[in-house]
């Protein structure tokens, strides 16, 4: 029988849910453009597309998606580079088809081939990218009519001293005010108020002070400049026409489809590394589909770009709000989009009495969420391998760019792999008798290129007259280089050094050559009672104890102290 209750009674969490994130959203959305130097209308638009037409298309039902922190170095670098927002809307249009493309190519697992050491780097970067950017405005620096620092400031330490020259007191109160709240709203002993979003009171309390200094008629108060500047539309008319529609011209600029590569696949990774989280923090345990993620993800971007949003990623920030308010269905997420939506239509002359010192309070806090001394720590106790990766993709992100910065840390990181991966292909044993050495190499279950330099070095330092066996017995795939290998050892190094070798394990598909078996070389070494049979017992024996020894024995490589098992089946370290 189907349950007689209205919609609202049925969704009434997640309703309420939708209201928290959209007050978390508000602010984000107009802090985020003011941080990419781009119309503060086109964080809404972003915010709005993210929630409403993301949400109904995302298999996800508890990811929140909109203008995300991780995109501000990007974007300002895109439009200073194109020269116009409009042109840059062409970029981001491009940048959702390559997304849609993705998505059916079902390049979901992509994020999992970007070390994490560098992902945590990145975000580590963007955390000091937005504080280095936003320490003007958070002292009330202006420039220009936008109020907003040069693009042309970097993120060069000139950009601070500059901005210490023009402070505003109010400006430097409501920061400092604001960053207190959000710091305060993380502990423990503010637990009973955390429901009210602190984003959301970081607002309401920067406006006050202000308008205080305003109604007291204090020399501090913030004019304009300092201020939100939203345009107050008095008809539908003048509404729609704050939409700022792309210039096409741009889809001729190669310019334009670099920047739209990049975007599409930053904001790929961000989405995929968010839903991922999202999904181990849904109490219901379901898993979100990262194709069909970056299929909606695709669609939100191009219809943003076409009505002069920014690009938009899925965000832990707000995803993780909607689960801690109670959000279970994607109703959640649509709630706050409609909710952005009629903000701006009905209510701008309220958003502009919000201090830019607020949004650059809240933006900072962000930035310092990003790259807190815990995540350095963090980096530091994983070793050197992880976190000489993680620093040097840190500094290139400030220094340089995004792109460039996730490059050098890439190649750094995959240095440390590869030589990690060169030392580890095989187990390595050796018994001593009279005449010689028996030495089994245990192959892995996978070898690959990377493995070749290691083989070839032990291979060309085995000892003359030994007998050497060869065991892929365990080994799922082998490379074409590495067996290439084997086989000019097998047919004629071996034989100019005198040593006896045993390929065993090996699939008929490799066409190893012919060679000596294991038995014959144990029962030669019996024969000659070099291994004696009252030590060895008999061959079955004998070859049970080197599988033993195999299966328990330690990864070796040409740099590790070997280990000489004696005939009486003691062992020695040289």
């Amino acid at each position: 029988m189907k349950e007689n209750i209205s919609f609202l009674q049925r969704y009434k969490k997640d309703l309420l849910a939708g209201l928290i994130v959209f007050l978390i959203a508000l602010p984000l959305c107009l802090g985020i453009a003011q941080a990419s130097q781009a119309p503060l209308f086109s964080g809404i638009v972003a915010g709005v597309i993210g929630g409403v037409v993301i949400g109904f298309f995302s298999k996800s039902n508890l990811s929140v998606s909109g203008p995300a922190a991780g995109l501000i170095a990007i974007v300002i670098v895109a439009i200073e580079q194109l020269g116009a927002f409009n042109i840059f809307l062409c970029a981001v249009i491009i940048a959702g088809a390559i997304q849609l493309v993705l998505g059916l190519l079902k390049a979901g697992s992509i994020a999992s081939y970007f070390p994490s050491n560098v992902i945590e780097g990145m975000l580590a970067g963007i955390g000091l990218t937005i504080i280095i950017k936003e320490f003007p405005n958070a002292l009330g620096r202006t420039t220009g009519s936008a109020g907003l620092p040069d693009a042309e400031d970097g993120f060069v330490m000139e950009n601070i001293s500059t901005s210490l020259q023009q402070v505003e007191p109010a400006a430097v109160i409501i920061a400092i005010t604001g960053i207190t709240i959000l710091a305060l709203w993380q502990l423990r002993g503010f637990k009973k108020v955390q429901m009210i979003p602190a984003g959301l009171l970081v607002v309401i309390i920067g406006t006050l002070i202000n308008e205080g200094f305003k109604l007291s008629g204090s020399e501090i108060a913030l004019g304009t400049s300092h201020l939100v500047n939203l345009p107050m539309p008095t008809s539908a008319k003048e509404f729609f026409g704050q939409f700022t529609l792309p210039d096409f011209n741009g889809m001729m600029n190669p310019d334009v489809w670099k920047t739209a590569v990049v975007i599409a696949i930053v904001a790929s990774i961000e989405t995929l590394l968010c839903i991922e989280a999202t999904d181990k923090l849904d109490p219901l345990k379901r898993n979100t589909s990262g194709n069909a993620e970056l299929r909606a993800q695709g669609i939100g971007n191009m219809m943003s770009g076409f009505i002069g949003g920014l690009p938009i990623t899925s965000v832990i920030v707000r995803s993780s709000a909607n689960i801690n308010a109670g959000g279970r269905t994607k109703v959640a997420t649509i709630t706050h989009g409609l909710l952005l939506l009629l903000c701006v239509a009905l209510i701008p002359a309220l958003l502009n009495h919000i201090p830019k010192a607020s949004l650059a309070a809240i933006l900072i806090f962000t930035g310092y969420r990003l790259c807190r001394p815990a995540v350095f720590k963090h980096m530091w106790e994983a070793g050197r391998s992880q976190f000489i990766p993680f620093v040097a993709t840190v500094i290139a992100v400030v220094a340089l760019d995004l792109l460039k910065g996730v490059g050098i840390g890439l190649v750094i990181s995959i240095f440390y792999i590869l030589r990690q991966n060169m030392g580890i292909p095989y187990y390595y044993h050796r018994s001593s008798y009279s005449n010689g050495d028996l030495i089994k190499l245990t192959l892995a279950q996978e070898v690959s290129f990377l493995n070749k330099a290691s083989i070839k070095e032990t291979l060309d330092k085995l000892p003359p007259n030994s007998k050497v066996i060869i065991d892929a017995s365990r080994t799922e795939y082998i490379d074409f280089d590495v067996l290439d290998l084997i086989r000019e050892f097998a047919t004629s190094k071996a034989d100019a050094a005198n040593i006896t070798i045993s390929l065993i394990g090996f699939k008929n598909i490799y066409k190893v050559p012919p060679a000596a078996s294991e038995r014959d070389i144990l029962a030669e070494l019996i024969e000659n009672e070099e291994i004696p049979k009252r030590s060895s017992g008999d061959h079955k024996k004998l070859l049970k104890q080197l599988n033993t020894e195999a299966d328990n024995g330690n990864k070796h490589t040409p740099d590790t102290p070997e280990t000489k098992l004696t005939i009486n089946g003691n062992a020695t370290q040289n």
